[in-house]
C-alpha cells in the first residue's frame, strides 16, 4: 500500500493505480466542492469530477512538477473541462428544448452526498486527516459509501453486516469527521 507521506507530485510520478487512487482520495471532495460552487449544479459537478480524474489518469505521465504543483495541474484540467461543459451545455439545452427531452436526474441520496461534500470548504489534507481520525470500521463504511459511491446493500454484503448497521456506521463516521473538522472532539 502507498504511504500517506508521499506528496501529490510523487504520487503522479509513480504512474500506478494505487498512487493515483490515493491522489483521487485526497482531492475528489475538494474538487467536487469547487465545481459545485462554480456550476451551481451538483450533477454537472459530479460529472466534471469524473471527467477531470479520467483526464488526469490518462495524462499523468505528462505531468511536470517543474511547471507547477499537482493540485494546480488537476484544477487546470477541471477549469478546462468546466468551460467546455458550459459551452456544451448551452448547445445541449437548445437541442433538448427543441426535441422536448428532459435532463436525467440523480436520486436524492446521490445529490445529498454531493451537496454535503461540496459544502465542506476544507483542504484535501484536512479531509484526509479527519477520515483517518475516525474508527476504522466507520472509516471503511464512509470510504465505501462516499468515495467509492457504493450502495448500502452492497456495502452490507461485503462487510457481512446488516444495511442499517452500515447506515449507522456511515452516519457516525461522517458526524465524527464533521466534529474533527470543526475542531470538536
Amino acid at each position: 500500500m502507498i504511504g500517506d507521506e508521499l506528496t501529490d507530485e510523487q504520487l503522479l510520478a509513480r504512474c500506478d493505480e494505487d498512487a493515483f487512487a490515493l491522489f483521487y482520495r485526497r482531492h475528489a471532495a475538494p474538487l467536487l466542492g469547487y465545481l459545485v460552487r462554480r456550476t451551481g449544479d451538483a450533477e454537472l459537478a459530479a460529472d466534471l469530477v469524473a471527467e477531470t480524474f479520467a483526464a488526469a489518469l490518462a495524462g499523468a505521465h505528462r505531468f511536470r512538477p517543474d511547471k507547477g504543483s499537482a493540485v494546480n495541474w488537476l484544477y487546470g484540467i477541471a477549469r478546462h473541462l468546466l468551460l467546455r461543459a458550459l459551452e456544451r451545455g448551452r448547445v445541449e439545452r437548445r437541442a433538448r428544448a427543441r426535441f422536448g427531452i428532459g435532463r436525467i436526474e440523480l436520486d436524492d441520496d446521490a445529490l445529498e452526498r454531493i451537496e454535503a461534500l461540496a459544502s465542506l470548504d476544507v483542504s484535501a489534507e484536512r479531509l484526509h486527516a479527519a477520515l483517518n481520525a475516525i474508527p476504522e470500521d466507520e472509516r471503511d463504511a464512509v470510504e465505501a459509501r462516499v468515495l467509492c459511491e457504493r450502495g448500502y446493500a452492497e456495502i452490507a454484503d461485503s462487510m457481512a453486516l446488516s444495511e442499517p448497521a452500515v447506515r449507522q456506521r456511515v452516519s457516525r463516521g461522517l458526524a465524527r469527521m464533521r466534529a474533527v473538522l470543526r475542531g470538536v472532539q
